[in-house]
């Protein structure tokens, strides 16, 4: 199948290099000449302009953005609702807001363009290990893309297969749903992450009170110097608090127990706010993942080893380099995680 790739970041660049590895073809544009040189090399066909891309692509065109979500994808649908035709596809796999999809989608419909919202997840790691995808959109053209997402998908791998799934939809146990209309990937993708920000802020709590089990106010036979990389590392075997964000943090640790190369300053990507935005106009609470959200904004002012932890496990999966001080009230673009 014909696809084209814009923006070729940390996860677009690996999609493209996925789809292609699968047999796809792939047509690449990035506003940076390097990356689209580098994909032309692998065998992409490089587009040095949105123009080029469609008039490089067949009938019914397909059109995968993989950009920040706020002005930069907003511009670029867009753009590519001017260029493109009756019966062509625009899939968002970046982390856009779900209601800005819903209106992308009625706006591109008026045009008898189609819009799909893809949800992705797998950060930098998901060129070998593939991207779990959430996916919003009409039947008709999420099926049409269905061996795109066949392709980014893990598969079944060798996770053991849940009881009780033998008559649903197979495309669960191999990465990826067709969770509803326009919006309904972005929206569990987002509540996807919103979960992340409480994992992760529970094993950073927890590894906080192991490193402190020495400290001076405690009774000094209460006193234990516990071995941080030794704790992942068993808890990552046989425990039920097994996890890839345990591995990643287990990684971490292993190569500096104290983690002295993170300060803990952690951003937060926009899910988070947008998750705890759902959540108040449900009216559904939603404590650890609230408290999680609000100490990624303390980390900004105060740095315990629980938020070098998180700093850590951010890294690991999705290459988040820490940032640096923000005005606290500005919602930054969002991230891919």
């Amino acid at each position: 199948m014909q696809i084209s790739v814009i923006g070729l970041g940390r996860m677009g660049a690996n999609i493209a290099r996925r789809l292609m590895k699968a047999g796809h073809e792939c047509v690449v544009f990035d506003a940076n000449a390097k990356p689209r040189e580098a994909l032309a090399g692998e065998g992409a066909t490089a587009a040095p302009s949105l123009e080029a891309v469609v008039k490089a692509l067949r009938k019914p065109r397909v059109v995968w953005v993989m950009l920040p979500a706020g002005q930069v994808t907003e511009a670029t649908v867009a753009r590519l609702g001017d260029l493109l035709e009756a019966g062509d596809i625009v899939i968002d796999g970046g982390n856009s807001y779900y209601k800005d999809d819903i209106r992308r989608a009625r706006k591109l419909a008026e045009k008898r363009i189609r819009y799909v919202d893809c949800g992705t997840s797998g950060g930098v790691w998901g060129l070998q290990r593939g991207y779990c995808m959430m996916i919003g959109g009409a039947k008709e053209a999420v099926d049409h893309l269905d061996p795109i997402f066949a392709a980014l998908a893990p598969g079944l791998g060798d996770i053991p297969r849940t009881p009780g799934r033998e008559k649903l939809d197979p495309r669960a146990e191999r990465g990826y749903i067709h969770a509803g209309p326009s919006g309904a990937g972005h929206f569990v993708k987002m509540v996807h992450n919103g979960i992340e920000y409480g994992l992760m802020q529970a094993y950073a709590e927890g590894f906080d009170i192991l490193r402190n089990k020495d400290a001076q106010a405690l009774p000094e036979d209460e006193r234990f110097s516990l071995n941080l990389p030794d704790i992942a590392e068993v808890w990552r075997r046989g425990s039920v608090i097994s996890s890839w964000l345990l591995d990643l943090g287990a990684s971490a640790l292993a190569k500096d127990a104290a983690l002295e190369n993170f300060s803990g300053f952690v951003e937060d990507s926009g899910e988070g706010r947008w998750t705890i935005e759902a959540a108040v106009e449900e009216a559904v609470p939603a404590d650890v993942l609230t408290s999680a959200l609000f100490v990624r904004f303390r980390s900004r002012q105060q740095h315990t080893f629980a938020e070098k932890m998180l700093s850590a496990m951010r890294l690991g999966f999705g290459g988040h380099v820490e940032g640096h001080a923000a005005a606290p009230s500005a919602a930054p673009e969002s991230k891919r995680d």
